[in-house]
């Protein structure tokens, strides 16, 4: 038996457009597995979607704004109507702000950053929980950050919302695990998407020395990110729940 294997999953991937979503998407669509993807923005999300059904996927585009209740339910009841179980959720959808200080910060800048980061996260696991728990099985994977353990400069709201996550993650872990529901996380530290890339042109002090920090010296990869999601989504990792997994290169490792 192969305890990675996850043909024909289903899986719902939210922030399916940007860097990290894509390749996740990607590594779920080399195991043909049924896939929802999700974004605000849809923009080039449906010619992405061509591209993992010539792989052999079969993939459902659905607007969804994840501080929207009713986008939410209506994901969920497009995917039970098309693949009938949902197996998988994985989300990914987050925001964030240019760097500010603490007494600088505005309020509806943070409200807006909790608002998608933290409070999207648990109704999208209490809708998609509420199936998987009439199923008896289920996986749910958190994208959380190195900027949860640690806290960031100029990036209070962010960091606040990703350790949030992280907590979120431990307390449906702990009253689901008997029921048959994981739930588990990730944390990467910073990652080479267009987003970052477009960071990096206008902030180039900045990015050099989150480099120069990384034990490894560079940023990580779209798709090691995606190796992690893939595990957790897997029976590879079935005793595991509550768990926020680092990515990050050493940066934890080193107190960054």
């Amino acid at each position: 038996m192969d305890i990675f294997n996850l043909d024909r999953k289903t899986a719902i991937i939210t922030g399916a457009n940007g860097g990290i979503g894509k390749s996740i998407a990607r590594g779920f669509a080399n195991y043909e597995s049924n896939l929802v993807l999700c974004d605000l923005t849809l923009t080039g999300l449906e010619e992405f979607a061509e591209e993992l059904r010539d792989k052999g996927a079969k993939v459902l585009v659905i607007p969804c704004d994840v501080t929207n209740l009713n986008d939410i339910k209506n994901v969920v009841n497009m995917t039970l109507e098309k693949f009938s179980t949902i197996d998988i959720l994985v989300n990914n959808a987050g925001i964030t702000s240019k760097r500010t200080p603490a007494e600088e910060f505005p309020l509806e800048i943070w409200q807006k950053i909790l608002e998608v980061n933290l409070t999207g996260v648990f109704m999208f696991t209490q809708e998609v929980g509420k199936v998987m728990l009439e199923q008896g099985k289920g996986s749910i994977i958190n994208l959380s950050s190195a900027a949860s353990q640690q806290a960031v400069t100029g990036s209070l709201a962010y960091s606040v919302s990703k350790s949030g996550v992280n907590m979120v993650t431990k307390a449906f872990a702990s009253e689901w695990a008997e029921r048959g529901v994981r739930v588990n996380g990730i944390a990467p530290y910073y990652t080479d998407t267009p987003i970052l890339a477009a960071i990096k042109e206008i902030d180039k002090e900045f990015m050099e020395k989150v480099i120069s920090k990384s034990p490894m010296r560079r940023m990580g990869k779209p798709e090691e990110i995606a190796a992690g999601v893939l595990f957790l989504a897997s029976d590879a990792s079935s005793y595991m729940t509550g768990e926020t997994i680092s990515i990050d290169g050493g940066a934890q490792a080193r107190g960054i």
